[in-house]
């Protein structure tokens, strides 16, 4: 009696055991570090121009990524800079998983940063551009541009967006520099508003992560906002001038984002600190 209760005990806490096992992942999988892609993200797309920025990018993260390139055969100095070196690199990767164009920007996106971390990393607060061929007000913007639009609109309550250039418009308005090529970026009208409502719809578009300006007439432009997704993979030049990336690099150190490169015109009762959508929605 006494023996068979023992063996059937032990058969018991065996599968108990067997369960458990098989209900918990493996060490290896559950110790791996994390990389932080919008904050990577965010990093790659100030440092090419800006340098290395305290305060903006999770440097570790970044070194967890230089370190996944290098072992794969691409140069990549593990400094944490996410640098014009490390964006060469990176293009190198997703041009040998097969992208081109768009898609080879240098900028993660979150199939060619997966893919690149198996085995060495996990990646949180993912960036999903969505659609690339969603809408906002007739123009073409992918989904993550097109929430975000509708959430600054939602801060001014009063009225609503109207864009005159959406995203993915190679070709598009000249004065534009490439800006629009790819996704993250467009122009919204101001036509109709006050000087005081065109500054709060550039506050609100700020607010939630975007890279905003009032482009005036005194700058060569008819009265218009130029608007650039914080941290979108989809920035892009077809002439590989990465103008529409390095726009975030203008804003943040307070620039204007024109080939002139001179001080923000916002009023300082207009600016909010950088941050990026998945920041501002608590992703």
């Amino acid at each position: 009696m006494f023996k068979r209760t023992t063996i059937g005990a032990v058969a018991a806490s065996v599968g108990l055991v067997g369960a458990v096992a098989a209900a918990t992942p493996s060490a290896s999988a559950a110790t791996l570090p994390t990389v932080d892609m919008a904050r990577v993200l965010a990093a790659a797309q100030v440092e090419p121009a800006c340098g290395q920025t305290a305060g903006l990018a999770d440097n570790a993260s970044t070194i967890l990524v230089q370190k996944a390139l290098t072992a794969k055969g691409y140069s990549a100095t593990a400094d944490g800079w996410y640098g014009t070196g490390t964006t060469a690199s990176y293009v190198k990767w997703q041009k040998h998983l097969g992208y081109s164009g768009i898609d080879a920007n240098g900028l993660p996106g979150v199939s060619s940063l997966t893919s690149l971390g198996s085995g060495r990393f996990t990646v949180a607060h993912k960036v999903n551009d969505g659609s690339r061929t969603d809408s906002y007000g007739g123009k073409r913007v992918n989904t993550r541009t097109k929430n975000m639009l509708q959430a600054a609109d939602n801060l001014l309550p009063r009225w609503n967006f109207s864009l005159v250039q959406g995203s993915y418009n190679p070709g598009g308005v000249s004065a534009s520099a490439g800006t629009h090529d790819g996704g993250g970026v467009v122009d919204v009208s101001v036509a109709g508003l006050s000087t005081t409502q065109r500054w709060e719809e550039v506050k609100a578009l700020r607010t939630v992560g975007f890279a905003a300006w009032l482009r005036t007439p005194a700058e060569g432009f008819a009265y218009h906002i130029h608007a650039v997704a914080i941290s979108d993979p989809d920035l892009w030049s077809k002439d590989g001038s990465h103008t529409a990336r390095d726009q975030v690099c203008d804003y943040w150190r307070g620039r204007n984002g024109l080939a002139s490169h001179s001080a923000d015109n916002t009023p300082s009762a207009y600016r909010v600190p950088f941050t990026w959508w998945e920041r501002y929605k608590g992703l």
